[in-house]
């Protein structure tokens, strides 16, 4: 079976210019795993990560926690599957300590 890439995967082409290097290589090794739904939480993830950095950027904190928040309970999810989270927890973690 031959290793699915942006080129012959729907969703991993439609992610590739938009992720960073690191979350399109998990992206890559879920999809290859036969686990989309669990890329499809990964870039849900890395949409609310964004999304608290951008209000965090505009002072709205409250926004950014609540965003956070959501973001915490499903890299829980991906732990509960036994993904490897490091670098999500690295990108939360950072976003975190900037929220007041």
């Amino acid at each position: 079976m031959s290793r699915k890439t942006s080129k012959n995967n729907d969703l991993l082409s439609s992610v590739r210019k938009d992720t960073s290097p690191k979350i399109y290589s998990l992206l890559v090794d879920l999809v290859n795993d036969n686990r989309e739904d669990l890329a499809d939480l990964v870039l849900k993830i890395d949409y609310l990560l964004e999304y608290s950095s951008s209000c965090i950027r505009q002072k709205d904190f409250e926004e950014a926690r609540e965003s956070l928040s959501k973001a915490e309970n499903r890299i829980k999810m991906l732990e509960m599957q036994k993904v490897d989270t490091e670098y999500i927890r690295y990108l939360y973690d950072g976003i975190n300590n900037k929220c007041k």
